[in-house]
Protein backbone atom coordinates (compact mmCIF):
# COMPACT_ATOMS: atom_id res chain seq x y z
CA UNK A 1 0.00 0.00 0.00
CA UNK A 2 2.61 2.51 0.73
CA UNK A 3 4.60 1.98 -2.69
CA UNK A 4 1.35 2.62 -4.20
CA UNK A 5 1.23 6.06 -2.32
CA UNK A 6 4.42 7.09 -2.98
CA UNK A 7 4.12 5.92 -6.38
CA UNK A 8 0.96 7.94 -6.98
CA UNK A 9 2.82 11.35 -4.94
CA UNK A 10 5.61 10.53 -7.50
CA UNK A 11 3.77 11.38 -10.82
CA UNK A 12 2.25 13.86 -9.17
CA UNK A 13 5.27 15.83 -7.96
CA UNK A 14 6.36 15.43 -11.86
CA UNK A 15 3.37 16.65 -13.20
CA UNK A 16 3.44 19.60 -10.83
CA UNK A 17 7.03 20.26 -11.52
CA UNK A 18 6.05 20.61 -15.29
CA UNK A 19 2.84 22.69 -15.05
CA UNK A 20 3.53 25.15 -12.00
CA UNK A 21 5.98 27.77 -13.83
CA UNK A 22 3.45 28.15 -16.50
CA UNK A 23 0.10 27.77 -13.58
CA UNK A 24 1.98 30.73 -12.52
CA UNK A 25 2.71 32.74 -15.22
CA UNK A 26 -0.81 32.35 -16.70
CA UNK A 27 -2.09 34.04 -13.26
CA UNK A 28 0.22 36.58 -13.44
CA UNK A 29 -1.16 37.38 -16.50
CA UNK A 30 -4.68 36.89 -15.92
CA UNK A 31 -4.04 39.74 -13.05
CA UNK A 32 -2.53 42.16 -16.05
CA UNK A 33 -5.94 41.20 -17.75
CA UNK A 34 -8.25 42.08 -14.90
CA UNK A 35 -5.99 45.29 -14.29
CA UNK A 36 -5.91 46.87 -17.58
CA UNK A 37 -9.14 45.46 -19.84
CA UNK A 38 -12.33 47.88 -18.60
CA UNK A 39 -14.99 45.54 -17.43
CA UNK A 40 -17.71 47.81 -18.08
CA UNK A 41 -16.09 47.89 -21.60
CA UNK A 42 -17.48 44.63 -22.27
CA UNK A 43 -20.95 45.21 -21.19
CA UNK A 44 -20.87 47.93 -23.21
CA UNK A 45 -20.08 46.12 -26.46
CA UNK A 46 -22.36 42.82 -25.66
CA UNK A 47 -25.72 44.91 -25.59
CA UNK A 48 -27.25 44.03 -28.92
CA UNK A 49 -28.73 41.01 -30.80
CA UNK A 50 -26.48 40.36 -33.29
CA UNK A 51 -23.89 38.64 -34.78
CA UNK A 52 -21.21 41.00 -33.79
CA UNK A 53 -22.04 40.88 -30.14
CA UNK A 54 -22.20 37.06 -29.93
CA UNK A 55 -18.49 37.37 -31.61
CA UNK A 56 -17.15 39.68 -29.58
CA UNK A 57 -18.71 37.77 -26.53
CA UNK A 58 -16.37 34.57 -27.45
CA UNK A 59 -13.49 36.47 -27.94
CA UNK A 60 -14.08 38.08 -24.54
CA UNK A 61 -14.17 35.16 -23.01
CA UNK A 62 -11.56 33.38 -24.18
CA UNK A 63 -8.80 34.70 -22.01
CA UNK A 64 -10.49 35.01 -18.80
CA UNK A 65 -9.71 32.17 -16.43
CA UNK A 66 -12.92 31.63 -14.42
CA UNK A 67 -14.09 28.82 -13.16
CA UNK A 68 -18.10 27.09 -14.43
CA UNK A 69 -19.37 28.32 -11.00
CA UNK A 70 -17.74 31.73 -11.26
CA UNK A 71 -18.82 32.16 -14.96
CA UNK A 72 -22.56 31.61 -14.30
CA UNK A 73 -23.16 34.91 -12.23
CA UNK A 74 -20.77 36.79 -14.25
CA UNK A 75 -23.03 35.22 -17.08
CA UNK A 76 -25.95 36.30 -15.69
CA UNK A 77 -24.67 39.81 -14.63
CA UNK A 78 -24.24 40.54 -18.24
CA UNK A 79 -27.41 39.26 -19.49
CA UNK A 80 -29.46 41.67 -16.59
CA UNK A 81 -27.21 44.89 -17.72
CA UNK A 82 -28.46 44.64 -21.53
CA UNK A 83 -26.08 41.99 -23.22
CA UNK A 84 -28.16 39.92 -25.57
CA UNK A 85 -28.95 36.10 -25.44
CA UNK A 86 -26.54 34.83 -27.10
CA UNK A 87 -23.75 36.85 -26.33
CA UNK A 88 -24.60 35.97 -22.24
CA UNK A 89 -24.57 32.07 -23.51
CA UNK A 90 -21.26 32.66 -25.63
CA UNK A 91 -19.37 34.20 -22.73
CA UNK A 92 -20.97 31.04 -20.85
CA UNK A 93 -19.16 28.74 -23.13
CA UNK A 94 -16.08 30.24 -24.10
CA UNK A 95 -15.18 31.66 -20.58
CA UNK A 96 -15.00 28.10 -18.79
CA UNK A 97 -13.62 26.07 -22.09
CA UNK A 98 -10.66 27.86 -22.05
CA UNK A 99 -8.42 30.85 -20.59
CA UNK A 100 -4.64 32.36 -20.55
CA UNK A 101 -3.92 29.98 -17.03
CA UNK A 102 -5.31 26.96 -19.19
CA UNK A 103 -3.39 28.17 -22.14
CA UNK A 104 -0.14 28.37 -20.32
CA UNK A 105 -0.30 24.64 -19.01
CA UNK A 106 -1.62 23.28 -22.03
CA UNK A 107 1.87 24.48 -23.33
CA UNK A 108 3.60 22.77 -20.84
CA UNK A 109 2.07 19.79 -20.96
CA UNK A 110 0.90 19.20 -24.51
CA UNK A 111 2.06 20.66 -27.91
CA UNK A 112 1.98 23.81 -29.88
CA UNK A 113 -0.97 22.61 -31.50
CA UNK A 114 -3.29 21.92 -28.60
CA UNK A 115 -2.39 24.97 -27.56
CA UNK A 116 -3.63 26.93 -30.56
CA UNK A 117 -6.31 24.50 -31.39
CA UNK A 118 -7.85 24.23 -27.87
CA UNK A 119 -8.81 28.65 -27.81
CA UNK A 120 -9.81 28.19 -31.34
CA UNK A 121 -11.90 25.99 -30.86
CA UNK A 122 -13.43 27.50 -28.01
CA UNK A 123 -14.34 30.61 -29.40
CA UNK A 124 -15.88 28.58 -32.57
CA UNK A 125 -17.53 26.30 -30.46
CA UNK A 126 -18.84 30.20 -27.98
CA UNK A 127 -20.03 31.52 -31.55
CA UNK A 128 -22.08 28.97 -33.01
CA UNK A 129 -23.70 28.42 -29.40
CA UNK A 130 -24.51 32.19 -29.12
CA UNK A 131 -25.34 32.03 -32.46
CA UNK A 132 -28.34 29.68 -32.24
CA UNK A 133 -29.57 30.93 -29.13
CA UNK A 134 -30.05 34.06 -30.87
CA UNK A 135 -32.16 32.80 -33.13
CA UNK A 136 -34.78 31.43 -30.43
CA UNK A 137 -38.19 33.84 -30.29
CA UNK A 138 -37.45 36.07 -27.05
CA UNK A 139 -40.43 34.13 -25.34
CA UNK A 140 -38.22 31.15 -25.69
CA UNK A 141 -35.52 32.81 -23.58
CA UNK A 142 -37.40 33.54 -20.20
CA UNK A 143 -34.87 35.07 -17.85
CA UNK A 144 -35.70 33.76 -14.24
CA UNK A 145 -34.43 33.74 -10.38
CA UNK A 146 -31.30 32.21 -10.08
CA UNK A 147 -30.66 30.44 -6.43
CA UNK A 148 -27.18 31.51 -4.82
CA UNK A 149 -25.01 28.93 -5.10
CA UNK A 150 -22.41 27.68 -2.39
CA UNK A 151 -19.70 29.08 -3.92
CA UNK A 152 -21.05 32.33 -5.60
CA UNK A 153 -23.38 35.19 -4.23
CA UNK A 154 -25.33 36.76 -6.70
CA UNK A 155 -24.16 39.79 -8.75
CA UNK A 156 -24.22 43.16 -7.46
CA UNK A 157 -26.78 45.64 -8.94
CA UNK A 158 -25.23 48.30 -11.37
CA UNK A 159 -25.54 51.21 -9.29
CA UNK A 160 -23.50 49.19 -6.52
CA UNK A 161 -21.06 49.03 -9.74
CA UNK A 162 -20.70 52.64 -10.31
CA UNK A 163 -17.57 53.41 -8.86
CA UNK A 164 -14.48 55.63 -10.12
CA UNK A 165 -11.92 53.48 -11.76
CA UNK A 166 -8.74 53.88 -10.01
CA UNK A 167 -5.05 54.58 -10.37
CA UNK A 168 -2.78 51.61 -12.69
CA UNK A 169 -0.98 51.36 -9.57
CA UNK A 170 -3.85 50.35 -7.81
CA UNK A 171 -5.28 48.04 -10.30
CA UNK A 172 -2.34 46.01 -10.82
CA UNK A 173 -1.76 44.97 -7.50
CA UNK A 174 -5.69 44.79 -7.43
CA UNK A 175 -5.16 42.24 -10.44
CA UNK A 176 -2.52 40.13 -9.00
CA UNK A 177 -4.50 40.07 -5.91
CA UNK A 178 -7.59 38.73 -7.52
CA UNK A 179 -5.31 35.88 -9.40
CA UNK A 180 -3.44 34.60 -6.57
CA UNK A 181 -5.92 35.50 -4.19
CA UNK A 182 -9.59 35.03 -4.94
CA UNK A 183 -8.98 33.26 -8.88
CA UNK A 184 -6.62 31.09 -7.33
CA UNK A 185 -9.09 29.78 -4.32
CA UNK A 186 -11.15 28.71 -6.95
CA UNK A 187 -9.02 26.93 -9.60
CA UNK A 188 -6.16 26.12 -7.13
CA UNK A 189 -7.95 22.89 -5.40
CA UNK A 190 -9.15 21.80 -8.95
CA UNK A 191 -6.08 22.20 -10.53
CA UNK A 192 -4.01 19.79 -7.52
CA UNK A 193 -7.20 17.27 -7.99
CA UNK A 194 -6.84 17.18 -11.67
CA UNK A 195 -2.96 16.67 -10.78
CA UNK A 196 -3.95 13.94 -8.35
CA UNK A 197 -5.89 11.73 -11.03
CA UNK A 198 -3.33 12.12 -13.66
CA UNK A 199 -0.83 10.96 -11.16
CA UNK A 200 -3.16 7.85 -10.61
CA UNK A 201 -3.46 7.36 -14.10
CA UNK A 202 0.06 7.08 -14.82
CA UNK A 203 0.95 4.85 -11.80
CA UNK A 204 -2.04 2.10 -12.61
CA UNK A 205 -3.09 2.35 -16.51
CA UNK A 206 -0.99 0.28 -19.01
CA UNK A 207 0.40 2.72 -21.46
CA UNK A 208 -1.34 0.86 -24.58
CA UNK A 209 -4.50 0.89 -22.19
CA UNK A 210 -6.21 3.52 -24.74
CA UNK A 211 -4.84 1.59 -27.71
CA UNK A 212 -6.30 -1.39 -26.81
CA UNK A 213 -10.04 -0.84 -25.52
CA UNK A 214 -10.54 2.20 -27.14
CA UNK A 215 -9.08 1.43 -30.90
CA UNK A 216 -11.71 2.94 -32.59
CA UNK A 217 -11.68 6.51 -32.98
CA UNK A 218 -15.31 7.62 -33.24
CA UNK A 219 -15.81 5.52 -29.92
CA UNK A 220 -13.45 7.21 -28.28
CA UNK A 221 -14.73 10.89 -29.34
CA UNK A 222 -17.72 10.10 -27.53
CA UNK A 223 -16.85 8.20 -24.13
CA UNK A 224 -14.81 11.31 -23.77
CA UNK A 225 -18.13 13.48 -24.31
CA UNK A 226 -20.06 11.34 -22.37
CA UNK A 227 -17.31 11.47 -19.37
CA UNK A 228 -16.86 15.18 -19.83
CA UNK A 229 -20.48 16.33 -19.79
CA UNK A 230 -21.59 15.43 -16.52
CA UNK A 231 -18.67 15.96 -14.74
CA UNK A 232 -17.34 19.61 -13.12
CA UNK A 233 -13.71 20.18 -13.90
CA UNK A 234 -12.18 23.16 -14.87
CA UNK A 235 -9.64 24.06 -17.94
CA UNK A 236 -6.69 23.92 -16.07
CA UNK A 237 -7.45 20.79 -13.96
CA UNK A 238 -8.45 19.55 -17.50
CA UNK A 239 -5.19 19.81 -18.98
CA UNK A 240 -2.82 17.31 -16.76
CA UNK A 241 -5.95 14.43 -17.11
CA UNK A 242 -5.85 15.01 -21.31
CA UNK A 243 -1.63 14.69 -21.31
CA UNK A 244 -1.62 11.55 -19.48
CA UNK A 245 -4.79 9.95 -21.12
CA UNK A 246 -2.60 10.99 -24.32
CA UNK A 247 0.56 8.90 -22.85
CA UNK A 248 -1.87 6.28 -22.42
CA UNK A 249 -2.68 6.12 -26.10
CA UNK A 250 -5.69 8.31 -26.30
CA UNK A 251 -5.81 10.16 -29.86
CA UNK A 252 -5.50 14.17 -29.57
CA UNK A 253 -9.35 14.58 -31.34
CA UNK A 254 -10.33 12.57 -28.30
CA UNK A 255 -8.25 14.67 -25.60
CA UNK A 256 -9.75 17.70 -26.99
CA UNK A 257 -13.01 16.74 -26.85
CA UNK A 258 -12.96 16.07 -23.25
CA UNK A 259 -11.16 19.50 -22.71
CA UNK A 260 -13.98 21.48 -24.56
CA UNK A 261 -16.78 19.51 -22.90
CA UNK A 262 -15.68 18.72 -19.03
CA UNK A 263 -15.36 22.43 -18.47
CA UNK A 264 -18.45 23.84 -20.27
CA UNK A 265 -20.90 21.40 -19.47
CA UNK A 266 -22.02 20.40 -16.14
CA UNK A 267 -24.70 19.76 -13.73
CA UNK A 268 -24.90 23.37 -12.23
CA UNK A 269 -24.11 25.02 -15.56
CA UNK A 270 -27.41 23.12 -17.37
CA UNK A 271 -29.38 23.92 -14.24
CA UNK A 272 -28.34 27.61 -14.47
CA UNK A 273 -29.18 27.59 -18.49
CA UNK A 274 -32.12 25.96 -17.87
CA UNK A 275 -33.79 28.36 -15.24
CA UNK A 276 -32.24 31.46 -16.82
CA UNK A 277 -32.69 30.79 -20.31
CA UNK A 278 -35.19 28.32 -20.89
CA UNK A 279 -35.61 24.68 -22.26
CA UNK A 280 -34.81 25.15 -25.94
CA UNK A 281 -31.95 27.10 -25.35
CA UNK A 282 -30.53 24.37 -22.94
CA UNK A 283 -31.11 21.82 -25.85
CA UNK A 284 -29.26 24.35 -28.28
CA UNK A 285 -26.53 25.04 -25.56
CA UNK A 286 -26.01 21.31 -25.10
CA UNK A 287 -26.25 20.00 -28.41
CA UNK A 288 -23.40 22.67 -30.21
CA UNK A 289 -21.06 21.80 -27.59
CA UNK A 290 -21.34 18.40 -27.98
CA UNK A 291 -21.25 18.57 -31.81
CA UNK A 292 -18.73 20.95 -32.36
CA UNK A 293 -16.53 19.08 -29.53
CA UNK A 294 -17.02 16.03 -31.81
CA UNK A 295 -16.47 17.47 -34.92
CA UNK A 296 -12.84 19.73 -33.78
CA UNK A 297 -12.02 16.36 -32.65
CA UNK A 298 -12.58 14.67 -35.38
CA UNK A 299 -10.91 17.42 -37.04
CA UNK A 300 -8.00 17.60 -35.06
CA UNK A 301 -7.12 13.73 -35.18
CA UNK A 302 -7.37 14.19 -39.50
CA UNK A 303 -4.53 17.31 -38.78
CA UNK A 304 -1.95 15.14 -36.86
CA UNK A 305 -2.56 12.34 -38.92
CA UNK A 306 -1.87 14.40 -42.49
CA UNK A 307 0.87 16.73 -41.02
CA UNK A 308 2.32 13.73 -39.79
CA UNK A 309 2.61 14.75 -36.01
CA UNK A 310 3.43 12.56 -32.77
CA UNK A 311 1.66 14.31 -29.99
CA UNK A 312 3.49 11.71 -27.86
CA UNK A 313 7.01 13.30 -28.51
CA UNK A 314 5.94 16.41 -27.44
CA UNK A 315 4.24 15.19 -24.14
CA UNK A 316 6.59 12.20 -23.48
CA UNK A 317 9.99 14.13 -22.31
CA UNK A 318 7.43 15.62 -19.64
CA UNK A 319 7.35 12.39 -18.20
CA UNK A 320 10.99 12.16 -17.81
CA UNK A 321 12.42 15.63 -17.89
CA UNK A 322 14.68 16.67 -15.14
CA UNK A 323 13.67 19.06 -12.68
CA UNK A 324 15.06 22.13 -12.40
CA UNK A 325 15.36 24.34 -9.28
CA UNK A 326 12.68 26.94 -10.82
CA UNK A 327 11.03 23.95 -11.69
CA UNK A 328 11.04 22.94 -7.80
CA UNK A 329 10.64 26.73 -6.42
CA UNK A 330 7.75 27.29 -8.30
CA UNK A 331 6.03 23.87 -7.75
CA UNK A 332 6.29 24.79 -4.18
CA UNK A 333 5.02 28.38 -4.44
CA UNK A 334 2.32 27.04 -6.49
CA UNK A 335 1.31 24.58 -3.49
CA UNK A 336 2.03 27.31 -1.03
CA UNK A 337 -0.46 29.69 -2.40
CA UNK A 338 -3.49 27.12 -3.21
CA UNK A 339 -2.76 26.11 0.47
CA UNK A 340 -3.53 29.15 1.62
CA UNK A 341 -6.64 29.57 0.48
CA UNK A 342 -7.64 26.30 2.65
CA UNK A 343 -6.74 28.21 5.82
CA UNK A 344 -9.88 29.20 7.91
CA UNK A 345 -11.41 32.92 6.69
CA UNK A 346 -8.69 33.05 4.08
CA UNK A 347 -11.40 32.71 1.16
CA UNK A 348 -13.89 35.61 0.54
CA UNK A 349 -17.54 35.24 1.29
CA UNK A 350 -18.70 35.72 -2.60
CA UNK A 351 -15.38 33.41 -3.76
CA UNK A 352 -14.15 36.20 -6.65
CA UNK A 353 -17.56 36.00 -8.28
CA UNK A 354 -18.84 39.07 -7.28
CA UNK A 355 -15.51 40.71 -8.80
CA UNK A 356 -16.33 38.85 -11.93
CA UNK A 357 -19.63 40.44 -11.72
CA UNK A 358 -18.71 43.97 -11.04
CA UNK A 359 -18.80 44.14 -15.01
Amino acid sequence: MLDIVIGIATECWQILLESAPYVLLGFFATGLLKALVPEEAIVRHLGKSSTGSVLKASLFGVPLPLCSCAVIPAAIGLRKQGASKGASAAFLVSVPETGVDSVAITWALLDPVMTFVRPVSAFITATVTGLLINLLPDAAVTPGKVAKSDCCNACPSEDETSVDRPALIQRLRDGQAFAFGDLLGDIGGWLLFGIVIAGGITFFVPDDFMTRYLGSEFLSLLIMLAVGIPIYICASASTPIAAVLILKGLSPGAALVFLLAGPATNAATLTVVYRFFGRAATGIYLAAIAVCSLLFGFLLNRFYSIAGIDIISWVKPLEISDSSPFAVVSAVLLLILVGKNFLPGAKSPDCGCGDSCSS
